[in-house]
């Protein structure tokens, strides 16, 4: 018989539309060019979408879901630049998940990603400790969310990762996201 762990949600502070963190005291993102900088940080950063180009599979792997600004924005050029036959595989850990409500008020922030948001509203888990997987755009892409802490989650995680986006709050703020232990699960 399965137990059902309810996971402590994310306590989100609304200040004139950006989502903040008063655990940590961090935003979670800038409403003032929050995707140009994961454009820039996380795809061009990792020189996506030119690595998946020729990839039949590509897996990216992620160390603070949040609000799914990442995903969303790798899911919008995953599907205007990757090969129709190509699979993204997208693994994210959240210790503390967004509520479905506050995950549909963030992502009303950035209208250039609605539909890729309905998609993700659409498949959202429960807030349930453990693995969730999530089959979007008809089978393209797979979405794991580990909800639970990153370095608990990742042991039980064994895949090639071909890209990885180190985010969460800044080291200072919350420490626990830039452990040496969860480096060498990432490693």
């Amino acid at each position: 018989m399965s137990h059902y762990h309810p996971i402590e949600p994310a306590i989100i502070d609304w200040d004139n539309g950006t989502p903040r963190c008063p655990k940590h005291g961090d935003i979670y993102f800038s409403t003032d060019g929050g995707i140009k900088e994961t454009e820039y940080v996380f795809l061009q950063g990792n020189q996506l979408p030119q690595r998946w180009q020729d990839q039949s599979s590509f897996t990216i792997a992620e160390t603070g879901f949040g609000t799914g600004l990442n995903f969303l924005c790798t899911l919008k050029h995953w599907l205007a630049t990757a090969p129709d036959t190509a699979r993204l595989n997208y693994i994210s850990v959240e210790k503390h998940p967004l509520t479905k409500t506050d995950l549909q008020r963030a992502i009303t922030s950035w209208p250039e990603l609605a539909e890729f948001g309905l998609e993700l509203i659409e498949h959202y888990p429960p807030l349930v400790h453990g693995l969730h997987q999530r089959q979007l755009f008809n089978g393209r892409v797979t979405l794991t969310l580990l909800f639970g802490d990153a370095s608990d989650m990742f042991t039980d995680i064994n895949t090639a990762v071909d890209a990885w986006y180190l985010d969460g709050f800044a080291p200072s703020k919350n420490p626990g996201m830039w452990t040496p232990e969860l480096f060498k699960q990432i490693a």
